[in-house]
């Protein structure tokens, strides 16, 4: 598959109704503020299952994205590529939201690329649909603006984390503050988001389990 198309690709090919058993977006939305019955029904009826394989791209750079997903299984990351690199800007998994905000909201080309760094699965919500939500019932309103109060929150650690000088720093921070994906990530996506070397990052993770010979690191 051409790689300049293949973002959004699997969004429309496996784009199912939401099965039973699955989080719904009442459910993510009633975490933040309470809404209706008639609410939840009606956002939920507005969503989708998709499934991203691993490796695969949700979102390719230059695309608009006009879904907002909540991830219900898998892991992802963002990065945008500069000059023959790549920069990864955030990663995330479950019961947190993906897409490209700045392309989501102003319906403009998108700087990210979103990759699936697992098989994943997706709940998505396309923006019209958002949108009559937020005109008929203005309780998803409020709850809406305590999610982007949390969205806020995590881009301003992301920023704190990039200022810090000492990459041991930005290490520590990142075991501090996202300790669940230490030893999920691979290593090479760790770095490339701390911006550091493969190579700084394996020898500071080496001072960090010398002691315990038990430990084992993620293989890249």
């Amino acid at each position: 598959m051409n790689p300049s198309i293949e973002g959004l690709y699997f969004v429309e090919k496996t784009r199912i109704a939401v099965p039973a058993g699955v989080i719904l977006p009442s459910a993510f939305l009633r975490f933040f503020h309470p809404i209706s019955e008639k609410a939840a029904r009606f956002i939920d009826s507005k969503a989708f299952q998709c499934s991203i394989p691993k490796n695969k791209f949700l979102l390719r750079s230059g695309q608009v994205c006009p879904y907002l997903f909540l991830v219900s299984k898998g892991l992802f990351r963002g990065y945008i590529v500069d000059g023959k690199n790549e920069a990864t800007t955030w990663i995330t998994a479950e019961n947190d939201l993906v897409a490209s905000i700045s392309s989501f909201f102003d319906h403009s080309p998108s700087v990210e690329n979103i990759q699936a760094l697992e098989d994943s699965e997706l709940i998505g919500i396309h923006f019209d649909d958002l949108e009559l939500a937020y005109q008929k019932f203005p309780e998803l309103n409020t709850a809406a603006r305590k999610v982007l109060q949390q969205l806020y929150r995590q881009a301003e650690e992301r920023a704190y984390l990039v200022r810090l000088a000492k990459a041991s720093s930005r290490y520590t921070y990142f075991q501090e503050h996202q300790p669940e994906l230490v030893n999920r990530v691979s290593l090479k996506f760790i770095a490339s988001h701390l911006g550091m070397t493969l190579e700084t990052l394996s020898r500071l993770r080496g001072s960090i389990l010398r002691p315990s010979t038990d430990n084992s690191e993620k293989s890249i």
